[in-house]
């Protein structure tokens, strides 16, 4: 009587917590998995008909010939040995058990603790009206102290590294509020491998995202390029997130605006705008959201770079009416904006108009950013002090800063020359 061959399922269930699966999980490298069964005593007829392939391509896999490429692959895999989606960075399976608590996240599959998510919506909603100037220093002290003795748990799994990741990003771009770029990039720089490790491919598209963003801020447009191309490659690895893909597209059109590129600035803001019409497969709570208004902004600063104003404009204007009073820095931003293509434009009482409302927006904002941007508005509009209503806000102007920059004393970073 032959021995029975031992049940594949249950040959993976054993090894969910062996380093090896992981490692090949993580890696995506489905020869390896195949080997690890095959050691465990499964024959490679039986492994090859559970994923439907001939033996001759699953040797080929298992030799490194050739990989596995197709979601579609990685998903009959999954499903044929119950290997966990979030392990491969899919969507959970429809043979995974749906979780009560802890809170889960469709995209990767892995639970979240929800420490980390309160936290993260805590952080998340304070610095969309205050800015994030101040909240930097919370948002390190809780990567510090909750979560990074998790990281060298053995018993955390994955979702600990897509923790980790999600707020490290977020502390790069309050760092980036903060004014203090090399700092941000620190921590974006950071963040991206934490999120590999935990297989979860849309956040680490939405960290290349926001390099990208950074790099832009920074004028690079070359490393802006790069950035939004490599996040475009992160996210084909994960379920479909429209809102991630216009993201994506609007990083890879500003990139190109900056550098003159009309035709092709123009279709990826196309392929931006066409993202925001499709139906989410499911949500992401790690990922900031990107709407109808952060594209309309982002859309006026491409078109603003190629020169193309009166398009701008619209779009500017369109920003500014999406925007919600709640969003703070995101509505300051969205009118400077607004007034740097009117006085672009030649139109100084409609910029001026603007930048009274400007004063009342972000009078106690903690941005360093939303300070520097206005800076740069209020020397677009010093070329024009021959006219009357330039001069005299010009003068509301100053007063508002000196008493903003009070305000802001604990978090300007010193300059170069040692003053701020």
């Amino acid at each position: 009587m032959s021995e029975r061959q031992p049940d594949l399922r249950e040959i993976i269930a054993g090894l969910l917590d062996d380093e090896r699966l992981l490692s090949a999980c993580r890696d995506r490298d489905m020869g390896r998995i195949f080997r690890l069964l095959q050691l465990r005593g499964a024959s490679t007829r039986r492994i090859a008909g559970a994923v439907e392939i001939t033996q001759g391509r699953l040797y080929d896999y298992m030799n490194g010939r050739t990989r596995v490429e197709k979601l579609t692959m990685f998903e009959q895999i999954a499903d044929a040995f119950h290997i966990p989606g979030q392990l491969l960075g899919l969507a959970r399976r429809p043979w995974e058990q749906p979780a009560t608590s802890p809170r889960q996240f469709p995209a990767s599959g892995a639970t979240a603790d929800a420490d980390d998510l309160t936290a993260m919506d805590a952080f998340r909603h304070a610095d969309r009206q205050s800015g994030g100037g101040r909240l930097y220093g919370a948002v390190v002290h809780h990567l510090s102290s909750q979560v990074a003795p998790r990281l060298v748990n053995i018993a955390s799994g994955p979702q600990v590294f897509a923790a980790a990741a999600a707020l490290t990003e977020m502390a790069g771009w309050m760092a980036h509020d903060s004014g203090i770029d090399d700092l941000a990039h620190q921590h974006f720089a950071r963040a991206l491998p934490l999120a590999r490790a935990s297989g979860d491919f849309p956040l680490a598209a939405h960290i290349a995202a926001s390099t990208s963003h950074l790099a832009l801020q920074t004028d690079d447009a070359a490393e802006a390029a790069h950035w939004a191309l490599a996040g475009l490659d992160f996210s084909r690895g994960g379920p479909h997130l429209p809102s991630l893909s216009a993201r994506l597209h609007t990083m890879q059109a500003r990139a190109l605006a900056a550098t003159g590129q009309i035709t092709a600035a123009e279709r990826a803001l196309g392929k931006a705008e066409h993202a925001l019409t499709e139906r989410a497969q499911d949500a992401h709570p790690w990922l900031s959201p990107f709407d109808e208004a952060t594209l309309a902004s982002e859309s006026a600063l491409a078109y603003q770079d190629l020169g193309r104003l009166d398009t701008a404009f619209g779009r500017a204007e369109h920003a500014v009416a999406l925007r919600e009073e709640s969003r703070a820095r995101s509505l300051a931003l969205s009118r400077i904006t607004l007034a740097r293509i009117h006085a672009k434009r030649k139109d100084l009482g409609s910029a001026v108009g603007v930048g009274h409302q400007l004063l009342a927006t972000c009078a106690s904002l903690g941005s360093i950013r939303v300070v520097r941007q206005l800076d740069d508005l209020r020397r677009l509009l010093e070329q024009h002090l021959g006219y009357t209503p330039v001069r005299e806000y010009l003068a509301l102007f100053d007063d508002a800063r000196r008493t903003r920059m009070l305000l802001l004393a604990d978090i300007v970073p010193p300059s170069r020359g040692g003053s701020s």
